[in-house]
């Protein structure tokens, strides 16, 4: 790496580090300043602190059963150490919650092919899934952004045909991304759509392919039925395919996502989420919620309207910016 590559990743680490931190900025406002109106005048963390500390828990969005989790470690440790002051509770809680992300964590899945040698072959194929209007098309757009970026070849399948707004603008992300687009039209069978897709990934020697589908949950089965048939024509061309069941979640809604989140583990067999809007929202906790019920590993956050803003979700450097006081 030479002098000004270096310079310049390490500026677009900063920026990052700055969107993530303005991204949380309503979840954190939220969640400490209550949580120092809670332990203020008190000196240790008292059966009266839990209880708070558990109320604020659920109000972020954490959900009740991991916070549940969360308060009975929080429980163990005190009684464990006998004595552990208020102000030892944002590093304790900064812990648990670490170690609760830590074991969904890992650079596998898509998150690899930015570090894996170009023309290996066969494209990867992401699936991306999730309801209307949770960002999943802008997803898409952001990740083949992510994706071209680092100089990987990349291929677009407008699937959810549908909706004409989706595939209209999957082929505008498509131009402003400068990467192809597959598509039929709406109302067109989204599995012939991805069959061409992959088939075009494979033909020009690209390192990835993204599907985008139908994000319609009012009929499971329906749902269910549609999704495999996709990964069956897919693997006509590529035997393993997809490689990636992406679901796009919208942060904002709090625990609507995690129900939605449920509905598709149901439909068709998730293997990474996506969690969008967070900059929106005071909701920030319904991150480490999902994460934790649902046991699959958080791949990517999104905290703003830029096309940098979708970023690769890091466990410590999300707790970090989540605690991280304001001067």
């Amino acid at each position: 790496m030479g002098l000004f590559d270096f310079f310049k990743k390490d500026k677009e680490s900063k920026e990052q580090q700055q969107a993530l931190d303005e991204g949380l900025q309503k979840t954190k406002t939220s969640f400490f300043d209550q949580l120092s109106k809670a332990v203020v005048g008190k000196n240790t963390v008292d059966e009266a602190v839990l209880d708070d500390l558990e109320t604020l828990l659920v109000h972020a969005d954490v959900g009740i059963d991991t916070t549940v989790k969360v308060i009975d470690r929080i429980e163990k440790r005190v009684a464990r150490d006998k004595y552990v002051s208020t102000s030892e509770l944002d590093r304790i809680l900064r812990e648990e919650i670490a170690d609760l992300l830590d074991r969904n964590s890992g650079a596998t899945g898509s998150r690899a092919i930015l570090d894996r040698p170009d023309n290996t072959g066969s494209p990867f194929v992401i699936m991306v899934v999730g309801v209307n209007g949770v960002g999943k098309t802008t997803t898409i757009g952001k990740l083949a952004h992510r994706f071209h970026s680092a100089g990987k070849k990349v291929v677009l399948g407008a699937a959810d045909t549908f909706r004409a707004a989706a595939v209209d603008q999957l082929i505008i992300w498509g131009e402003r991304v400068g990467v192809p687009v597959i598509s039929h039209g709406m109302n067109t069978d989204p599995a012939s759509v991805a069959y061409d897709a992959v088939q075009k990934g494979v033909e020009m020697q690209a390192d990835v392919v993204i599907i985008d589908t139908a994000g319609r949950l009012h009929n499971k089965v329906n749902l269910m039925n549609e999704l495999s048939k996709i990964k069956r024509v897919m693997q006509k061309v590529i035997p393993d395919a997809p490689h990636e069941v992406l679901l796009v979640l919208d942060g904002s809604t709090g625990q609507n996502a995690f129900l939605q989140a449920k509905e598709f583990t149901k439909a068709t067999e998730v293997s990474a989420l996506a969690i969008t809007k967070l900059d929106g929202t005071a909701k920030g906790g319904v991150v480490i919620g999902i994460s934790d019920q649902l046991q699959v590993p958080v791949r990517y956050i999104g905290v703003g309207e830029k096309m940098t803003d979708l970023q690769l979700f890091d466990r410590h450097t999300f707790v970090n910016s989540l605690f991280k006081k304001q001067a």
